[in-house]
């Protein structure tokens, strides 16, 4: 494999590219905007303007599906019937990637595709979302692995962190108290790069893998720190116990014999708070 293309260069597909290049791999990346393309060439990233509709696609430059992976970096836009256009997206896409013969895809999806069961969500866990995102995501899966004419691993992530994102900021606008209770199902932007490399250098495909810190500490716990560290009040929290899930990654260490840079994400915390 020397060509991959990444279908959304934004927080996640930019640093990826960017690893990916000093790697030695050819790197195509999209964007939707014509001002980012000039970042893209930039950083050595061969640029091209791909808009996804639920009708076409907009792309002049078609070379762009002229390659041996695509990974698709594009979350579900949190607008009014998302549950059926991001799929009518996807089927869009697939039709690309058919017609020029794509032999590997990978899928970012998230872990929002599971529903909060009070315990332990693996891979084989019937999905039952509840949120919008989350049953666009299931659909848009399916649509993707179960394609025969090209092999597909979707990657669900837990919450992003790292890089410019301050988690302290993810309930700093709650104006009431909340569960402090409720585990968080977090991982670092160091630790999608480093999984999604791997996957790429032991070649599985066809898997579809949770990717989270295997440590959950408490939602109190994990904010409170993160509210210390940048310097931002803490939210309020209450002791009653609200649904949760544990997002269980063992298939993806045991798969890739992967060791994450933070096993949780105080670790985390605690990096940034000694610089």
């Amino acid at each position: 494999m020397k060509r991959i293309s990444i279908l959304g260069c934004g927080w996640l597909g930019f640093p990826l590219a960017e690893q990916l290049l000093v790697k030695g791999f050819q790197v195509k990346g999209s964007v939707t905007s014509r001002l980012k393309l000039k970042k893209l060439k930039a950083a050595g990233i061969e640029p091209y303007r791909l808009v996804l509709d639920v009708d076409k696609v907009q792309l002049k430059d078609q070379t762009f599906f002229d390659t041996d992976l695509v990974i698709v970096a594009i979350p579900p836009k949190r607008e009014e019937f998302i549950e059926t256009i991001f799929p009518a997206q996807i089927k869009q896409l697939v039709k690309l990637l058919e017609e020029f013969k794509v032999p590997q895809v990978m899928f970012i999806s998230s872990t929002s595709v599971y529903n909060e069961l009070n315990g332990e969500v693996r891979e084989d866990n019937v999905l039952l979302p509840q949120k919008s995102s989350g049953k666009a995501l299931v659909v848009a899966e399916l649509l993707l692995t179960q394609n025969p004419h090209f092999k597909t691993t979707v990657l669900r992530f837990g919450g992003l962190v790292g890089a410019d994102r301050n988690p302290a900021r993810f309930l700093s606008r709650k104006t009431t108290a909340i569960s402090g209770s409720k585990p968080v199902n977090l991982i670092h932007l160091d630790d999608c790069l480093q999984i999604i490399q791997t996957i790429i250098d032991k070649d599985l495909w066809g898997e579809t893998l949770n990717a989270c810190c295997p440590v959950h500490p408490s939602r109190q716990e994990f904010y409170e720190k993160a509210s210390a560290v940048s310097g931002m009040p803490a939210p309020a929290f209450q002791n009653e116990q609200s649904p949760y899930k544990l997002v269980d990654s063992s298939k993806l260490i045991h798969l890739l014999d992967y060791q994450f840079i933070y096993r949780s994400p105080m670790d985390y915390l605690e990096a940034e708070s000694s610089e």
